[in-house]
């Protein structure tokens, strides 16, 4: 299975997390931080912190490290604190 990351196709396992698809993948950071644009990607691993942001089919703030792939999702850095597409 896989998922679109920033228009790339991802390869995931079943059960697998988005933070450790993406980290399998070779990719270490996908968000930046409010202030300064820091990169940030996987730290705790375990949804303590919030580093691992990323937006999953136009929701913003997910938690890559606690979020399990699906097949089709479309995820996307997160710049920030993200916006919301779907309230608009």
């Amino acid at each position: 299975m896989s998922f679109s990351f920033d228009g790339r196709e991802i390869p995931a396992e079943p059960g697998q997390s988005i933070g450790a698809a993406l980290i399998a993948a070779g990719h270490r950071s996908w968000r930046t931080t409010r202030h300064g644009g820091a990169p940030r990607g996987l730290f705790c691993g375990i949804g303590v912190c919030f580093d691992c942001l990323l937006t999953v089919n136009g929701r913003p703030n997910v938690r890559a490290c606690l979020e399990q792939s699906r097949p089709g999702d479309d995820v996307r850095t997160q710049e920030g604190a993200g916006r919301d597409d779907f309230a608009r």
